[in-house]
C-alpha cells in the first residue's frame, strides 16, 4: 500500500489574514497536522498577524492542548497518525461547543467535504491551499464565531434586563406591602435593609442605613443589616436557608431572630455621624450632588475616602446611593458586597437607585404619618385640658384683670384717700359741734372701708394654707403649655419642651405650681406679639430641680428688672406685674428662688428653683 502524501501548500502573500481582533484576550488558534513544512508554515503566517498559535501532530497532543489553553479555532487534519480527524471533529463539536473547526485535507472528495459540513464544521479546504484562500477562510469563520458568541451575549444580556425588570416590580410590589403595613419608621428602615441584601432582593451583602437628624444639621448612622465579619456570613446564610425564609418572611417578621445578628453592625454604623456642612465627606458629597458615588479601591473617582468610613466598613469597594425627598436630602444607602467580594456593576447600581427611590417615599411617608399623629395627640391633648381646667384658665384671667384694676386704684385713689381719712379723723378730734361731727364720722369711716378695700384688692390673690403632696412634675408643665395652644397657634409662637427623663419629683401644693407656670407662660406669650419659640427647661442640680422658661420677645429694659416682681409694678410687655408678684410668692412659700434676666435671644428667661421630694415627705 502506497502512503498517501500531502500536497505541498502555494502561499501567496496577501494583507487580506485577519487581525487578532476576532479574538477575545488569552484565546488561541491550534494548528493540528503531521506535516511538519504545514504547520510551521501556517504557524508563521499566524503569528505574524498577531494571533497566539500552538501546534500539534496528534489528536493526543491536541486534547493537551485543549485542557490547559483557551482555543478559538482548530485547523484540523483530516489523516493524523493516531486518529481520524473526523472522529476528532464529533468529540470537538459535543465537547467544546464554542470553538470553530477547519477541517484540512490531501484529497479533493466532495462526499468527505459535506460530511464534515454536516458534523459541525464551519470550513473545508482542500490542499494545496493560497494564501487568499487561507486567509479568507480564517477571517469568515473568526467573524462567523465573533457574530454567534455576540449574538449570545445579547441573548443572555436581554434576558437578564428583563428578568431583572420583572425582579424590581416584584420587589417594589412586596416592598410597597411592607411599607403600607408598618408606619413606624424602624419597620420601614428594617425592610429597606432586607430587600437590598435577601437573596429575593438586590443580593448585597451588607446594606448601611444614615439619615439626616430632625433639624438637617447631622448626617447620623441609623441601622444596617449583614454579617459583622466574613466568618459569621456563613452561619447567618446557612441559618436562613435551614429555615427556608422569603424574602416575605423576612419582611413579615422584620423583627424577630433573622435580624439578631445585626446588633454589632448598628453599634459600628450608630457610631458614625458627619456634620451636614462637611461638603468635602463622600457622604455628604453625595447627598448635595443626589448622585450615586461608586467607591472603588477606597477612591471615590480621584478623590481619596474619609479614613473613618473605610475602617468602620472595613470594605474599599462600595456604592453610596442618596435618599431624598423633592424638598430636603434625607441621608443615604450604602451596600457592598463584603463576604463575596463580587464586583458592583452598573446594573447593580441602577437597581439599588430606583429602589433608593421608592424607600425615600417611604421614610417621607413615615415620617409625615408620625408628624400627624403628633399633631392629633397634641389637639387631642388640647381639648381634653381645655374642657378638665377651663375653670382655672377662668382664674388665670380673672387675676390678670384684677391685677391690672389693683395697679391702677391704688396708684389713683390710695395717697387722696389716706389724705381725706387722715384730715377727717384730725378734724373729729378738735370738732366740737355734734352736728358737724356726725359728717366727719361719717368721712373717717368711709375713709376706712376705702382704704379697707384697697388693701384687699393689693392681696386679691392672698395666701392660703398649702396643700402639698409629692407630684412628678412634667404634667404639671405640659398640661400648662396646653391651656395657651390655641393662644400660641394664633400669634404664630412655637413652644420646645426639654423634659429629660426621669421625671422628677416635687412636695408641692399642685394648684399652686400650676398658678406659677401659668403666669410665666402667659407673661413670655404676652411678650412675643410678633411670634417666636417659647422653651421650657428643666434640669436636676443634686437635690434642687431648676425650671427655666424663655422668650424671644422683646424683653424688659435692665433698669426695670430689679422692680418687676414688685407688687403692681407694670410694663406694657409684662403686663400688670402681679402675676410675677404671685410667683415670687409661691416659690418662697415653696423654699425655692426666683429670678428673672436676658435670655440668650434677646428675650426674657425666668428661672425657679425648687427643691426635689424626699423619702421623708409624706406622698
Amino acid at each position: 500500500m502506497v502512503p498517501m502524501v500531502d500536497p505541498p501548500v502555494t502561499v501567496i502573500d496577501d494583507d487580506s489574514t485577519p487581525s487578532n481582533n476576532y479574538l477575545d484576550p488569552g484565546e488561541s488558534i491550534v494548528i493540528v497536522d503531521d506535516s511538519k513544512e504545514i504547520v510551521l508554515i501556517f504557524e508563521n503566517l499566524l503569528s505574524s498577524k498577531g494571533f497566539t498559535v500552538h501546534t500539534a501532530s496528534t489528536a493526543a497532543e491536541l486534547y493537551l492542548i485543549l485542557q490547559r489553553e483557551n482555543v478559538a479555532l482548530i485547523l484540523l487534519d483530516i489523516g493524523l497518525p493516531d486518529s481520524d480527524g473526523t472522529e476528532i471533529l464529533k468529540d470537538v463539536v459535543k465537547h467544546y461547543p464554542d470553538i470553530s473547526i477547519i477541517m484540512l485535507t490531501g484529497t479533493t472528495d466532495l462526499k468527505v467535504a459535506l460530511s464534515c459540513l454536516r458534523q459541525g464544521a464551519d470550513d473545508y479546504l482542500a490542499k494545496p491551499v493560497t494564501l487568499d484562500e487561507f486567509s479568507l477562510s480564517i477571517r469568515r469563520t473568526l467573524q462567523k464565531r465573533r457574530l454567534v458568541l455576540d449574538n449570545r451575549r445579547y441573548q443572555k444580556q436581554l434576558e437578564l434586563t428583563n428578568f431583572r425588570t420583572q425582579f424590581l416590580h416584584q420587589l417594589n410590589l412586596k416592598m410597597n406591602s411592607a411599607y403600607l403595613n408598618s408606619i413606624e419608621l424602624n419597620s420601614v428602615l428594617q425592610s429597606i435593609l432586607v430587600g437590598i441584601t435577601a437573596e429575593e432582593g438586590l443580593k448585597f451583602n451588607r446594606a448601611f442605613l444614615l439619615l439626616f437628624n430632625r433639624d438637617n444639621s447631622e448626617l447620623q448612622g441609623k441601622m444596617a443589616i449583614g454579617p459583622p465579619c466574613r466568618a459569621e456570613a456563613g452561619r447567618v446564610w446557612d441559618e436562613i436557608k435551614k429555615n427556608n425564609l422569603h424574602l416575605t418572611d423576612i419582611l413579615n417578621n422584620v423583627k424577630q431572630s433573622c435580624l439578631d445578628h445585626d446588633t454589632e453592625l448598628n453599634a459600628i454604623i450608630q457610631s458614625l455621624n458627619i456634620p451636614a456642612d462637611d461638603h468635602g465627606h463622600v457622604l455628604i458629597r453625595a447627598c448635595s450632588s443626589r448622585q450615586s458615588i461608586h467607591v472603588q479601591n477606597g477612591l471615590s473617582e480621584t478623590e481619596p475616602v474619609s479614613s473613618q468610613l473605610l475602617d468602620i466598613l472595613q470594605e474599599n469597594n462600595f456604592i453610596i446611593t442618596p435618599l431624598f425627598s423633592p424638598n430636603k436630602s434625607l441621608g443615604v444607602i450604602i451596600a457592598d458586597n463584603f463576604v463575596t467580594a463580587h464586583p458592583i456593576s452598573m446594573d447593580d447600581i441602577n437597581s439599588l437607585e430606583i429602589f433608593a427611590n421608592q424607600a425615600s417615599l417611604a421614610i417621607e411617608h413615615s415620617h409625615l404619618y408620625k408628624d400627624m399623629q403628633n399633631k392629633i395627640t397634641e389637639l387631642e391633648e388640647v381639648t381634653h385640658e381645655l374642657e378638665k381646667n377651663k375653670d382655672l384658665l377662668i382664674d388665670a384671667e380673672r387675676y390678670s384683670a384684677l391685677g391690672h384694676m389693683s395697679a391702677q386704684l391704688v396708684h389713683a385713689i390710695r395717697n387722696p384717700i389716706t389724705s381725706i381719712g387722715g384730715i377727717a379723723r384730725l378734724l373729729s378730734r378738735k370738732n366740737e359741734d355734734e352736728e358737724k361731727q356726725k359728717f366727719l364720722d361719717m368721712m373717717s369711716m368711709e375713709a376706712t372701708r376705702i382704704e379697707a378695700t384697697l388693701n384687699d384688692l393689693f392681696n386679691f390673690v392672698g395666701e392660703e394654707d398649702l396643700q402639698k403632696s409629692i407630684q412628678p412634675l412634667y404634667p404639671l408643665i405640659r398640661k400648662s403649655v396646653m391651656l395657651f395652644y390655641g393662644s400660641m397657634k394664633k400669634q404664630s409662637i412655637f413652644y420646645q419642651l426639654d423634659l429629660p427623663a426621669p421625671d422628677p419629683e416635687l412636695y408641692i401644693d399642685q394648684k399652686m405650681i400650676r398658678q406659677m407656670l401659668l403666669h410665666l407662660i402667659r407673661n413670655g406669650i404676652e411678650a412675643m406679639t410678633m411670634g417666636g419659640i417659647l422653651t421650657i427647661r428643666c434640669t436636676r442640680e443634686e437635690s434642687h430641680i431648676i425650671i427655666t422658661v424663655e422668650d424671644t420677645g422683646s424683653g424688659i429694659p435692665a433698669a426695670n428688672l430689679d422692680r418687676v416682681a414688685d407688687p403692681f409694678f407694670t410694663t406694657k410687655t409684662y403686663g400688670t406685674g402681679m402675676g410675677l408678684t404671685l410667683v415670687e410668692r409661691i416659690v418662697q412659700e415653696h423654699q425655692g428662688s426666683f429670678s428673672l434676666e436676658q435670655g440668650e435671644s434677646d428675650g426674657m428667661r425666668a428661672t425657679i428653683t425648687l427643691p426635689a421630694a424626699t423619702e421623708s415627705q409624706p406622698g
